[in-house]
C-alpha cells in the first residue's frame, strides 16, 4: 500500500458516473451532485499497488455511440470516448488528429470508434495529450501503434509520458501508464496545422506540469465557432503541499485561473465529459438542437468554481502539512 495525498480513489470518483448514449440505467440521485464542489472535498487515503481501476471506476470503460459535436459535411468535431473519458477525433483534409488516449486497453475502442464514424484510423496522422494522467494518456501507444500516428506533447508532460509515469507519485504502480515516444514538443502559443484545421497549443499548467488545452475554429453553417478543449484544473491526486508534486505547482495552477479568466470559448469540451455537462447537451442535440453544444458562460463559470475548490485544497493540506510537522 501506498499512501498519496488526496486519495487517488476519492479523487477520480469525484468524476461521477453520467448516461450519454448508453442504454444502461440512470445513475442514482446521489450522482447528481455537483461534481466540482466535490472536488474541494478530497481525503487522504491509501491505494493498492495494483487499483482495479475498472471494476472502480466502470464509465471509463462504458461504451458511447461516437458523435459529431458540431461541424459540417464530415468536417468538425468527434466525440470517439466513453461515458466518462472525453476523447477527441478531428478530420481533416491530409490525415485525422486525436486528442487523447483514454485509459490503457482503450486504444483498440477509439479505433473502432472512428471506424464507425465513417474514417480510418490509419489516417491519424497527429496524436495529442491533455495531460500525462493514465486516464488519458493510456491508451495513445497503443494508439501510436496501431495507427503510425506523430505523438505531439509538452515538454512538461514528456517525461511522464515517455516513463510512464505520474510526475511526483513516480513509485506509485497503480498510476503508471504505458511509455510512448513523443516525436515533437509544441510550446505555448504555437500553432499546429494539418490539412485545413488549425489548432493552437496552450499551456495551462497545475493539474500537471505540461498541461496543454487547445483552441481551434470550427465551422457549422455559415458561422464559426471557438472551440476549446480544455486540459483541467483540479488539485486530484496532486499534493500542493510537503513536499508538492512538483516544484512551483501552486504558482502554475494561479497562473493557469488567471489566463484564463478572460476566456469565453464558444464551444468547451472536458476531458471527463460531466465538467463541461456534455451528456445534457447530447440529449438536446439529439433532440434537434443542431448548436447545442454551444455554451459560452460555461467554461468561466466552471473555472471559478475550480478555483475555489483549488483554494479550499490548499487549506486543507497546509493545515494538514503544518500539523503533521508540528
Amino acid at each position: 500500500m501506498r499512501w498519496i495525498s488526496g486519495s487517488m480513489a476519492m479523487t477520480l470518483a469525484a468524476c461521477t458516473p453520467v448516461t450519454q448514449d448508453s442504454s444502461a440505467a440512470p445513475p442514482p440521485d446521489t450522482a447528481k451532485a455537483d461534481v466540482l464542489d466535490s472536488i474541494s472535498n478530497l481525503v487522504d487515503d491509501e491505494i493498492p499497488e495494483q487499483l482495479d481501476w475498472r471494476q472502480n471506476f466502470p464509465t471509463w470503460y462504458a461504451p458511447v455511440t461516437p458523435y459529431r459535436i458540431i461541424g459540417s459535411g464530415k468536417t468538425g468535431i468527434y466525440y470517439v470516448g466513453t461515458e466518462g473519458l472525453g476523447i477527441y477525433f478531428i478530420p481533416t483534409s491530409a490525415g485525422h488528429i486525436l486528442i487523447d488516449g483514454g485509459m490503457p486497453g482503450e486504444g483498440q475502442y477509439v479505433a473502432d470508434a472512428i471506424r464507425k464514424l465513417g474514417f480510418d484510423p490509419k489516417d491519424i496522422k497527429i496524436l495529442l495529450n491533455s495531460h500525462a494522467h493514465l486516464d488519458h494518456s493510456g491508451g495513445l501507444a497503443e494508439l501510436k501503434a496501431l495507427t503510425g500516428a506523430h505523438m505531439i506533447a509538452s515538454e512538461g508532460d514528456r517525461s511522464a509520458l515517455e516513463g510512464g509515469f505520474y510526475l511526483g507519485s513516480e513509485d506509485d504502480t497503480a498510476m503508471n501508464a504505458p511509455p510512448v515516444k513523443v516525436d515533437r514538443t509544441i510550446a505555448d502559443g504555437e500553432t499546429l496545422t494539418l490539412g485545413d484545421v488549425t489548432l493552437t497549443a496552450h499551456i495551462t499548467p497545475g493539474h500537471s506540469r505540461g498541461c496543454t488545452s487547445w483552441t481551434m475554429p470550427v465551422e457549422q453553417g455559415d458561422k464559426t465557432y471557438q472551440a476549446l478543449f480544455f486540459c483541467s484544473a483540479t488539485v486530484a491526486a496532486n499534493r500542493l503541499v510537503g513536499p508538492p508534486q512538483y516544484d512551483g505547482i501552486v504558482d502554475d495552477y494561479r497562473k493557469t485561473f488567471s489566463r484564463t479568466r478572460d476566456w469565453r470559448p464558444d464551444i468547451f469540451l472536458t476531458n471527463h465529459p460531466e465538467f463541461a455537462d456534455m451528456p445534457t447537451k447530447r440529449e438536446r442535440q439529439k433532440a434537434g438542437d443542431p448548436l447545442a453544444f454551444v455554451d459560452r458562460t460555461g467554461f468561466p463559470a466552471m473555472m471559478a468554481k475550480l478555483e475555489q475548490a483549488f483554494e479550499a485544497a490548499l487549506q486543507k493540506q497546509t493545515l494538514k502539512y503544518n500539523a503533521i510537522m508540528q
